[in-house]
């Protein structure tokens, strides 16, 4: 049973920075355009809001949280970026505000969770660690968007750890969402932290194999940046595989980021 306290600590800490980037913005970049497709800095604010206030009805209020299942099956292509649209309509303060209140909420929520609580959420049930794991990957992510649109490049700390790990847990789901077999034999993930330490999962004798920077492996799994891009190695054919599709988030599989050629 894990201790939820040292991820809710690391999440507090990636979401206040956060909010001291966006807090010092003048209100006309939060209309600035982000990496993600249609969204601006108050979109990518808006969807960590609307989420948040999710996680707070998984932990608080089941019915609640089960009507909003059902809204996301009833339009599945429409209900985040609808979630988005309504929060990025805010003026700035407000929206920032709404964002503190509900990140503050549930946090408070997911201390006070009886050990071993199980909350329902858009895939399996997660425990409060692997909440507020789920919360972090996304503030961390979205953060980047963020960082990018207003020019500011955030230094990588070991708080992706939590990331990492997630998104080694999260390789046969990677499969599953493109309709893929996940491969039998275990993987080895090697990756060196910002701070210089070294993470591994898996057996050591396994014969697949990944290694590379920690903040390259996350970039990925979050599909913050392309394959090419990233100084990340494979060994093996279901390691390779699993670096083109990896997605340590809930859903559909992403479009990802074209290469950084590409893109030019």
């Amino acid at each position: 049973m894990a201790d939820p306290t040292p991820v809710l600590d690391d999440l507090r800490a990636e979401s206040d920075e956060l909010d001291r980037l966006v807090a010092g913005s003048a209100p006309d970049r939060w209309a600035l355009p982000t990496p993600a497709p249609g969204w601006t800095v108050a979109h990518q604010i808006a969807h960590l809001a609307w989420t948040d206030h999710s996680a707070l009805l998984a932990v608080t209020d089941e019915d609640g949280f089960r009507a909003l299942v059902e809204q996301a099956l009833a339009a599945p292509d429409t209900f985040v970026d609808r979630g988005a649209e309504e929060g990025a309509a805010l003026p700035p303060a407000e929206l920032l505000s709404r964002w503190r209140a509900g990140r503050t909420a549930l946090d408070e929520a997911l201390r006070k969770a009886p050990p071993g609580a199980r909350f329902p959420w858009y895939g399996p049930p997660m425990a409060a660690a692997s909440l507020a794991t789920a919360r972090l990957m996304e503030t961390w992510a979205h953060g980047l968007d963020v960082a990018d649109a207003l020019g500011v490049t955030r230094a990588p700390t070991d708080r992706i750890r939590h990331i990492a790990r997630l998104g080694v847990r999260t390789r046969d789901f990677a499969f599953a969402a493109h309709g893929l077999p996940a491969p039998a034999d275990p993987v080895r993930v090697e990756l060196l932290g910002p701070s210089g330490e070294s993470w591994a999962y898996g057996p050591e004798d396994a014969p697949q194999r990944v290694t590379g920077p920690a903040l390259d492996f996350c970039l990925l799994v979050t599909q913050r940046a392309h394959r090419t891009d990233l100084a990340l190695r494979a060994e093996g054919q279901g390691a390779d595989r699993w670096l083109d599709i990896a997605q340590a988030f809930a859903g559909p599989p992403g479009p990802g980021r074209p290469p950084k050629e590409a893109a030019r």
